[in-house]
């Protein structure tokens, strides 16, 4: 859809990602307050256009994005996201982006905490063992062989971690307009969204 529309496309869940990477390279434990307080304190994050997407630096430094989409970097992440310093933190990150328009959101809290004012948000559902597949083949794509059940548990884990924290919650946005994606192709959804956006811009 970024593509389509010619806008610079935020994963923020790589946010989360470069964080927990961070965290893992420390040793550290996400429980551990005071510890990922500190870390915070010493850490910057810059998101730096790159044609239609942000590349990331990490105090200073490139982040390679295969290193931070293993199963492993994924539960981390869903570990550290349900502090408050950490998304509190990150929040001035995102929206510092968001500033200038022209930008397609992908995130759990996108359309109610991050961007409560965009002009259009979308919640994309699908069956979880639909997700699961495709998570499976994603991550087969990156060479990494993980099994369908280990790969759907730790995704009803991350769900349940994202719908039960204390500070934004996994959840839909009372404007946001709801698409079921289970039995469509990838094409038809945003083909889909695109004419929604058509109709409201």
């Amino acid at each position: 859809m970024a593509d389509r529309l010619h806008y610079g496309y935020l994963d923020t869940g790589g946010l989360y990602r470069a964080l927990a990477w961070k965290v893992q390279k420390e040793h550290l434990e996400p429980n551990n307050l005071a510890d990922i307080e500190a870390l915070l304190s010493r850490t910057s994050l810059q998101l730096i256009a790159d044609h239609n997407s942000f590349a990331m630096r990490m105090d200073g430094q490139p982040l390679v994005q295969t290193e931070l989409r293993t199963s492993v970097i994924s539960q981390l992440a869903s570990s550290i996201a349900v502090l408050p310093i950490v998304r509190e933190w990150l929040l001035p990150v995102q929206r510092e982006i968001g500033k200038t328009g022209g930008v397609v959101a992908e995130g759990r809290d996108m359309g109610t905490r991050v961007f409560p004012n965009a002009d259009i948000k979308f919640f994309l559902e699908a069956d979880v063992n639909v997700r699961a597949h495709r998570r499976q083949q994603q991550l087969a794509e990156k060479g990494q062989a993980v099994h369908l059940d280990t790969v759907r548990d730790e995704m009803i884990m991350r769900d349940t971690r994202d719908r039960n924290r204390k500070n934004d919650p996994l959840r839909p946005d009372p404007q946001a307009i709801m698409i079921e994606t289970s039995e469509q192709p990838l094409e038809k959804v945003v083909d889909k969204m695109m004419g929604m956006i058509a109709d409201r811009l």
